[in-house]
């Protein structure tokens, strides 16, 4: 009998390699929506929006790990998924303190660009508000 085939799931950023596991699925929220990917997938680019990205191991299969991804795109071929991210954190290695605080940051940087009418400036916080709630919601995953 033939072995089941498995999907190879990587994260990078500028920073590095960020996640590099087999997987029976990930999940990604794409602009257009979720997407789960298992193997054999056909090839699909597509970018992705800030929230998390839920892999099912091959080792592991009663286990998810979540990984915060902040922007970028996710490539599906040859069974593998490659994740390019400007950021992302796996949810065993996210300071919720430091999310926490970022996420008050952003949310005073919100009220002063509102005061000002500076809309550039909205939406740069509203960025920011995004990536630190995304950490923290990873974080309790």
């Amino acid at each position: 009998m033939a072995d089941k085939p498995v999907l190879t799931v990587n994260i990078v950023t500028p920073d590095g390699i960020v996640y590099d596991h087999h997987a029976t699925m990930v999940i990604v929220k794409a602009l257009d929506g979720q997407l789960g990917i298992m193997p054999n997938h056909e090839p699909i680019i597509a970018p992705l929006q800030i929230d998390e990205v839920r892999v099912k191991r091959v080792d592991n299969p009663g286990h998810e790990d979540a990984i915060a991804v902040n922007g970028g795109f996710m490539e599906m071929s040859n069974n593998v998924a490659s994740i390019v991210a400007d950021s992302a954190e796996r949810e065993r290695d996210i300071d919720v303190s430091r999310a926490q605080l970022a996420e008050q940051r952003a949310e005073e940087r919100i009220k002063t660009a509102k005061a000002k009418h500076d809309a550039d400036e909205l939406a740069r916080a509203q960025i920011k508000l995004r990536r630190a709630v995304n950490r923290i919601n990873v974080a309790k995953h």
